[in-house]
C-alpha cells in the first residue's frame, strides 16, 4: 500500500540548526552562530521559562484551562472577542484551519513567490492547488494590491506575507483594504504578520475589530483574517504555538476545523508569561532593528529594505558563501529553496554574535572574489 501522490508537495527546507553543522564540520556547537532561522537570539522570556517549570506536572492533563486562559488573554490584547482568536500549533497550524474552514476541492490559493511554501503545501494537502503572483526583486519585493490582483482570478484564499519572508517587504493597510475590497465576496485575505511586532506598522487586525480601527477604517473587515505567532519576538518557536484572528463573522468555525486542544500545556502557559514580559519583547525588538541595520550598513553586499528580524542580501552564489561561512562557524539560510539562488538571508541575532557574523560574511566574500579572479 502506499500513500496517496504527493509528488505535487516539495518537503519544506528549514534553516539548517547547529548540531546538524556542527556534527557534519566536525566544530564545538558553542563556537556555532545559527542566523538561518529567524529565531529571537536572546531567547524566551525567563518569565516562560519559569511557567513551564511551574506547570511542569500538570501536562497529564488537557490544557483547556490554559487554551482559554490564553485565548482570552489575546482577545483582550487585540481587542476582539474570544471566538475570534483561533489557537494553534504555530502559525503553519492557523494555515491549516483556514485551509479547512474554507476550502472545498479543487479551490484554488493565491500565494506570493518568492514566499512560505507552506500555503500552497496546505491547501494541496485539503486537495486544493496554489497559485503565485511575483514579488519583484528589482523592486525590492514590493507589495502593493496592484500586485497581488494582477494575477487575481477569483481563488478562495489570497495570502500576504508582511514583513516578507525572506525578504521583509510589507504591505500598507490601505492596500490591504484595496485588495480586499477588488477581490469577490467569497476571497478571504490571509494577512500573514508572524513578524509582525518587528514591523512599526500598525497590525490588519485593526480591520477586523468591532471598531474597525478606528476614524480611517470606519467598516468592520469580515473577509481579512491575520496570522501571529509567538516563534519571533516572544522566543517560543520549540514550542510550537501560534494563532489567527479572524473575522467574528465566522469565528465559531474554530470549533469545527481545530485539533482539539490545538496549543500544549507547557505552550499555552509559557505563551501567557511571555505576554506579559514586556521587557524582553522591547528588548528583542530593539536588538533586531539595530542589528538589521548593522547588517545593511556593514555588509559588503547589496541588501533589501526590511521590517523583519532578517535581512536579504545578494551574494552572487548562495551555496558557495553559506558553505564557506558555516566551515567559519557562522550559519545563514541559503534563499534557494525561495528561488533565489543568488541570495542569504541573515537573521538578526544579539550584538556580538552580528558583528561576528557580518565579519565572517565579509571575509567569506572578499575570499571568493578573489578566487574567481585568480
Amino acid at each position: 500500500m502506499q500513500p496517496r501522490d504527493l509528488s505535487a508537495n516539495s518537503p519544506y527546507v528549514p534553516g539548517r540548526g547547529v548540531e546538524e553543522v556542527a556534527r557534519e564540520l566536525g566544530l564545538d556547537p558553542e563556537e556555532l552562530i545559527k542566523l538561518s532561522s529567524n529565531e529571537n537570539p536572546h531567547g524566551a522570556s525567563p518569565d516562560a521559562v519559569a511557567a513551564i517549570r511551574e506547570h511542569a506536572d500538570g501536562i497529564s492533563v488537557y490544557p483547556k484551562a490554559s487554551h482559554t486562559d490564553l485565548t482570552s488573554r489575546l482577545a483582550e490584547k487585540w481587542g476582539v472577542t474570544d471566538e475570534q482568536v483561533w489557537l494553534s500549533p504555530g502559525a503553519d497550524g492557523s494555515i491549516d484551519y483556514l485551509s479547512r474552514a474554507m476550502l472545498e476541492p479543487d479551490d484554488d490559493i493565491l500565494v506570493p513567490t518568492p514566499g512560505f511554501a507552506y500555503y500552497g503545501m496546505s491547501a494541496r494537502y485539503h486537495h486544493g492547488e496554489a497559485n503565485e503572483y511575483e514579488l519583484e526583486k528589482a523592486d525590492d519585493f514590493v507589495q502593493t494590491a496592484e500586485t497581488v490582483l494582477e494575477q487575481y482570478a477569483g481563488e478562495r484564499i489570497v495570502y500576504v506575507t508582511s514583513p516578507h519572508n525572506p525578504s521583509g517587504s510589507t504591505m500598507d493597510l490601505d492596500d490591504v483594504v484595496a485588495l480586499a475590497d477588488a477581490t469577490a465576496d467569497s476571497t478571504l485575505v490571509v494577512v500573514d504578520e508572524a513578524y509582525g511586532e518587528f514591523d512599526e506598522s500598525e497590525s490588519a487586525v485593526s480591520l477586523i475589530r468591532e471598531d474597525g480601527g478606528g476614524a480611517s477604517y470606519a467598516d468592520t473587515r469580515d473577509d481579512i483574517a491575520v496570522l501571529r505567532t509567538f516563534s519571533k519576538a516572544y522566543g517560543l518557536a520549540g514550542l510550537r504555538v501560534g494563532y489567527a484572528v479572524v473575522p467574528e463573522a465566522w469565528a465559531d468555525a474554530y470549533a469545527r476545523v481545530n485539533t482539539p486542544f490545538a496549543a500544549s500545556e507547557l505552550a499555552c502557559r509559557a505563551a501567557l508569561a511571555a505576554l506579559d514580559d514586556d521587557d524582553h519583547v522591547e528588548k528583542s525588538i530593539e536588538s533586531a532593528r539595530w542589528a538589521r541595520a548593522y547588517i545593511r550598513e556593514e555588509l559588503d553586499a547589496p541588501t533589501y529594505p526590511s521590517a523583519g528580524n532578517f535581512v536579504l542580501a545578494e551574494v552572487g552564489d548562495a551555496e558557495a558563501v553559506c558553505e564557506a561561512a558555516q566551515r567559519e562557524g557562522v550559519i545563514v539560510r541559503d534563499c534557494s529553496s525561495f528561488g533565489l539562488p543568488a541570495c542569504i538571508r541573515i537573521s538578526t541575532g544579539t550584538r556580538e554574535g552580528t558583528e561576528r557574523a557580518v565579519a565572517t560574511l565579509n571575509d567569506v566574500l572578499a575570499e571568493l572574489e578573489q578566487g574567481v579572479h585568480a
